[in-house]
């Protein structure tokens, strides 16, 4: 029994250890949506910018190599031009984004789909476009909510994230002789009870600094609400939230409500100045 308590506070010492060894870091400013979540990194920007910049031109060099890249003119003009809009309004988030060396792509595909890498590269899909019928507002919601994951360095906290429980899971298996199916249902534990519910707490800073990038480039928050609309009548049933990495359907349309409605005014100032 000493023994295993022994090995309990070594996994804590660990633990406490690799946790200090985290950078606390506030990404953003909060905007009119108060996004004020201060993040723990271990991992540096530069290590993720020069992966997320290496794996954004193998994607556009493959989808060049098989004639899915940009081939419908009028989309890529569209896509664009609502991109070139948000873009400026990220400075009320984080000044240095407007140093980044932005790219922005679209991709033939079924899929519905959009994305933004650390570093500004955003890809849209035609699947998005074409099968949501998606309107200029929408595609400004869409665009803007991946474009506030790049913002927020959500995928530099899920690493940072994955680093600090992999190295404590990986200690404790071996301290506490649990061996690899003892590891693997750690492992899960920990998706249960941290990993999932970051990533959707992450969905919800996107969609809020999302809507309030799009009323400020003059796109009506509002069209977020709709959006996630037609992606529920395509997209089947809800899948649990404890299984989620994305919040509840109803939840996440009650949030986007009251946000869209905070932001009304920046949306429409936007429309006056044009």
């Amino acid at each position: 029994m000493k023994t295993i308590e022994l090995m309990k506070r070594v996994v804590l010492a660990v633990s406490l250890v690799m946790l200090a060894a985290c950078e606390t870091v506030q990404t953003t400013q909060g905007g009119v949506v108060g996004v004020e979540r201060t993040q723990r990194m271990a991992v540096a920007p530069e290590a993720i910018e020069q992966a997320a910049t290496q794996q954004y031109g193998e994607v556009i060099a493959q989808a060049r190599q098989k004639g899915v890249l940009n081939r419908n003119a009028a989309q890529v003009e569209r896509v664009r031009a609502i991109s070139q809009r948000l873009i400026p309004q990220t400075v009320h988030f984080r000044p240095d984004a407007k140093r980044w060396n932005w790219e922005v792509n679209v991709l033939t595909s079924n899929e519905v789909n959009a994305w933004c890498m650390p570093g500004g590269k955003i890809a849209v899909y035609t699947g998005l476009i074409e099968r949501l019928n998606a309107t200029d507002d929408e595609l400004a919601a869409v665009i803007g909510h991946e474009i506030a994951h790049a913002l927020r360095e959500h995928a530099r906290e899920r690493a940072s994230e994955q680093m600090v429980a992999s190295g404590v899971i990986a200690v404790g298996s071996a301290l506490l002789g649990l061996g690899d199916i003892g590891q693997k249902g750690a492992e899960f534990a920990y998706m249960g009870l941290l990993g999932l519910p970051n990533s959707r707490r992450h969905e919800v800073e996107a969609d809020r600094i999302g809507v309030e990038l799009a009323a400020r480039a003059g796109y009506d928050p509002r069209a977020a609400i709709s959006l996630w609309q037609k992606m529920g009548q395509i997209g089947g049933a809800d899948i649990p939230a404890f299984l989620s990495t994305h919040p509840p359907r109803a939840e996440r349309l009650n949030d986007l409500t009251v946000y869209s409605e905070r932001v009304m005014p920046l949306y429409q100032e936007a429309r006056r100045s044009r």
